[in-house]
């Protein structure tokens, strides 16, 4: 989940330089009159627009008070008059993932698709990272390997936990299950505690 996480925030950091760019040759300045407008040396004006340069909140704020466009135009951040959001399936460890938020930073929801076999080995290959999760099982067996505990989880059932602790999701029934999903940075925490299902060993 992490990884998804830090995908899509690399994916928007790449297209922010190709928009500083264009933003500037449509103002008709250069990059010296720019540094001179904002404090930024031009070296670093010339790296963001490059892309060998992250763009940080410190370097952003003065360019968009300059350019006069809201932060969220030079990050690229979805228009808000719309509120529905179009995911993009993706398929990782034999899973379907379905993004269900687009913003970046603090909670994310994802819908989850594990095809039936999916780790059912007595020992399956557990993950940690950081983060808390919390989950809810919408149709299906859910096996949820946490730490020690082996546990299965129903349609209605919710789990949460520290991602730091070792986990693994696999399908524990012979049809596809679906479960939704939050992840968050470390320390925020969804009050629904798991109930112990029936182990599958």
């Amino acid at each position: 989940m992490a990884g998804m996480v830090d995908e899509e925030f690399e994916s928007v950091l790449t297209t922010v330089g190709p928009r500083l760019r264009a933003l500037r040759r449509e103002r008709g300045t250069t990059l010296a009159k720019l540094a001179a407008a904002t404090g930024i040396s031009l070296s670093t004006l010339s790296r963001l627009e490059s892309g060998q340069r992250k763009p940080t909140l410190e370097l952003l704020l003065p360019l968009a008070r300059e350019y006069r466009v809201p932060l969220d135009e030079l990050v690229g951040a979805p228009a808000t008059g719309d509120p529905r959001i179009h995911p993009r399936p993706v398929t990782r460890n034999g899973q379907t993932i379905i993004p269900l938020t687009r913003h970046l930073g603090g909670m994310h929801a994802f819908k989850h698709i594990v095809p039936p076999g999916r780790n059912t080995e007595p020992e399956p290959e557990l993950k940690v990272h950081e983060g808390y999760e919390w989950l809810y099982v919408l149709s299906g067996r859910l096996r949820l390997v946490l730490g020690a505990r082996d546990l299965v989880l129903t349609a209605g059932e919710a789990a949460e936990f520290d991602t730091r602790t070792p986990h693994a999701f696999g399908n524990a029934g012979p049809h596809p299950v679906e479960f939704l999903s939050l992840f968050g940075p470390q320390g925020e925490r969804m009050h629904v505690r798991a109930r112990p299902g029936t182990s599958v060993r």
